[in-house]
């Protein structure tokens, strides 16, 4: 089970927003818009992916992590591991 099983509207909803920004980026360069312009559209819209990797990484620490934790075993080792990687990955991009 996802750990945004609860939330998974919300989730949906912010990327389809986050989707209709990136069809008006598009559009901008279709019309010329200056530079700057387009630039500070795609600085809000990486901003609000990067808020929702943020919230599915805390559902994941929160549900699957903590389910994994409470089991203890390899599970446990595997999941922090995953996570691990998972910020990692964030970080870097």
């Amino acid at each position: 089970m996802a750990g945004y099983l609860n939330d998974k509207q919300r989730v949906i909803t912010r990327l389809r927003r986050i989707e209709g920004q990136v069809r008006a980026i598009e559009k901008m360069v279709e019309s010329d818009t200056y530079c700057i312009d387009v630039l500070t559209q795609i600085a809000a819209s990486s901003s609000a992916l990067r808020s929702v990797a943020l919230n599915l990484l805390d559902d994941h620490m929160n549900h699957c992590v903590r389910q994994a934790a409470e089991r203890g075993g390899e599970e446990a080792d595997e999941k922090m591991q995953e996570a691990s990687e998972a910020i990692a990955r964030l970080v870097r991009s």
